[in-house]
């Protein structure tokens, strides 16, 4: 639910997290310079020290879940943004009915820029510490530096498709850094796909425990640190939407190829920790009430429907969208009805596991299978390889128990795999607010959305604002037009 609780975290990782979320950026682009009692030349002086500041990022997203608007609540606020969710009436928090009602300033909370920089700035403290360090065991230092690019270009794959144009911050160098002005969204595509390309490079094709270095037993996995099948995931997503068609074809066939490893479960079995679907998970760290994901405590609804504490529910736009006899539609969906002869209410299903004290049993799922087969299908159709999109097409069209594509040529199969792309990554990641903008249809839904949203749309929003406090302190930032 929407509210900030109380939270005992689970500590694994120990005092060496904070020797670099201390230093993170206080101004973002301008940041203090970092104050810790360790110096970096001592955190990357043995495998432990060196794996727990990787291990910390992680835990930092984990404990800073969608539920407190961290990291992982990009799944919420971006399907407020779209069609997918509506809100309940009574709800007056600022940040969440501004995000709904696409009313963002430069002052409304949360806001990514300052969610994800800091954890740049992180990556960038690792790959600087571990590209000059000499004492570590040569398959763990590979491993930590594969995390850390990996962890830069995620961050800057949602920078740039949130803000557009956005300071490439590559050091840790804070004077330098204030001085920066917003890179061509091109420029930091290129430093993406450079850094991913590096992390595939230097990634473990195992799931490896915290060492980063043993492997799991095959029967034990933890799909929580990243490998080289997410780095090519990812590199597949983001060739898809620069337009590089073979090249995301190629990286997404080298993890689909990867049967033995990956492969498409039940509907019921998807969202679980370390689905053979999973590609790569968000372990959460927290304990209670909170020790499963924060996105199945918001979507969640209880048996009383919304409230101001469980705000958001999906939309009668997603709700339309979907054909008659998919399944999804059941599993990854459930009904509230308050009371007899009120109003029926759909929320997201595929977390199954609310705010409620039990083990834990479900894991974030940052990346996972079904996305690279619609990424596959969508680079083949752009090639006119019509029979390769449609069986790629058709592989997540039969889970959800639909009958084969009719789109039998280029432009309606583009069609039908966006359609496709609606109804199974639904609430996830920010993919519908992403898929409308990359595809140029975001005036046209948008339009009729926020008129049903009671508001309207400006198509300079489908760029969120830059925080005031860097407009501020950054002596060559710019705002995005419209605010």
């Amino acid at each position: 639910m929407f509210k900030y609780k109380n939270k005992k975290i689970a500590v694994w990782v120990g005092m060496l997290m904070a020797i670099l979320t201390s230093g993170g950026c206080k101004k973002l682009v301008e940041a203090s310079a970092p104050i810790t009692s360790v110096n970096g030349s001592n955190v990357f002086a043995s495998d432990a020290t060196a794996a727990s500041t990787l291990t910390g990022i992680y835990t930092k997203m984990s404990t800073d879940d969608a539920s407190n608007s961290g990291f992982t609540s990009i799944s919420i606020y971006s399907s407020l943004s779209a069609d997918e969710l509506s809100l309940y009436s009574g709800v007056s928090l600022q940040g969440i009915v501004s995000f709904y009602k696409n009313q963002l300033n430069n002052q409304t909370t949360p806001n990514y820029w300052t969610t994800i920089y800091p954890v740049v700035y992180q990556a960038n403290a690792g790959i600087t510490g571990l590209s000059s360090a000499s004492s570590l065991t040569p398959g763990v230092r590979q491993q930590l530096l594969g995390e850390a690019k990996f962890m830069r270009a995620f961050c800057y794959f949602y920078l740039a498709n949130f803000y557009g144009d956005v300071p490439l911050v590559t050091t840790t160098d804070y004077k330098a850094n204030s001085l920066l002005s917003r890179a061509p969204q091109a420029n930091v595509y290129k430093q993406i796909i450079s850094d991913l390309s590096d992390a595939e490079g230097l990634l473990s094709t195992s799931y490896l425990q915290a060492d980063a270095l043993t492997p799991y037993a095959t029967t034990a996995e933890q799909r929580v640190r990243p490998t080289k099948w997410a780095a090519a995931a990812l590199l597949a997503r983001t060739y898809l939407y620069t337009g590089n068609w073979d090249s995301a074809e190629l990286q997404a066939t080298t993890v689909l190829n990867n049967s033995s490893e990956f492969s498409l479960t039940g509907l019921d079995s998807a969202f679980l920790k370390n689905s053979k679907e999973a590609i790569w998970q968000l372990q959460p760290v927290l304990s209670g009430a909170n020790s499963n994901t924060g996105e199945g405590g918001f979507f969640i609804l209880p048996a009383t429907g919304p409230s101001s504490s469980y705000p958001a529910y999906l939309s009668s736009n997603i709700l339309n969208s979907f054909e008659t006899g998919d399944q999804r539609k059941v599993h990854w969906m459930k009904t509230v009805t308050p009371s007899p002869g009120t109003t029926t209410y759909y929320y997201p299903y595929k977390y199954k596991v609310g705010y409620t004290t039990t083990s834990v049993q479900e894991y974030v799922m940052m990346l996972r299978l079904s996305e690279l087969y619609l990424v596959r299908a969508e680079a083949r159709s752009q090639q006119n390889n019509i029979s390769g999109a449609q069986a790629d097409l058709n592989v997540v069209r039969s889970r959800a128990k639909l009958s084969n594509t009719t789109a039998g040529d280029k432009a309606s199969l583009l069609t039908a795999i966006l359609q496709e792309r609606r109804v199974e990554l639904f609430t996830e990641w920010g993919n519908r607010w992403l898929d409308l903008k990359r595809s140029g249809t975001i005036d046209a839904t948008m339009g009729p959305a926020c008129t049903q949203k009671g508001g309207s749309w400006d198509t300079r929003w489908q760029w969120y604002p830059l925080p005031l406090t860097d407009i501020q302190y950054g002596i060559n930032l710019t705002q995005n037009g419209g605010y």
